[in-house]
């Protein structure tokens, strides 16, 4: 058995999408765009938690663990990518779907109250 993966096209072509994605995104628009997408996509996912949680009102302290376990994660692997020569992209990407996350699921707290 091969310890490492054989060099395919679509293996050396999915090494090079970070750095493609950060070329993309240079364009300032671009990378406001995509942030903002990401943005979008977090608070969709945090208000769609939320709801499903309150609407099944079962196990609301373990997926509230789950989600602060998730959002610890992607603090740690902030610092990880902020270490290594990956572009700021990848950093800013993790950080606007972690604010998203949050601000989807601070709003559907306070719809219940």
């Amino acid at each position: 058995m091969p310890l490492r993966m054989q060099k395919t096209v679509l293996y050396k072509s999915s090494a090079k999408i970070i750095d493609r994605l950060a070329n993309w995104a240079a364009n300032p628009w671009r990378r406001y765009s995509l942030l903002g997408i990401i943005f979008l996509v977090g608070f969709l996912l945090g208000s769609s938690l939320g709801m499903i949680n309150g609407v099944l009102a079962l196990m609301d302290p373990v997926g509230a663990f789950i989600v602060l376990i998730f959002l610890e994660i992607l603090i740690q692997a902030r610092f990880i990518f902020l270490k290594s020569r990956n572009p700021e992209i990848l950093v800013w990407i993790f950080d606007m779907f972690r604010i998203g996350l949050t601000y989807g699921l601070f709003t559907e707290g306070l719809k219940l109250l």
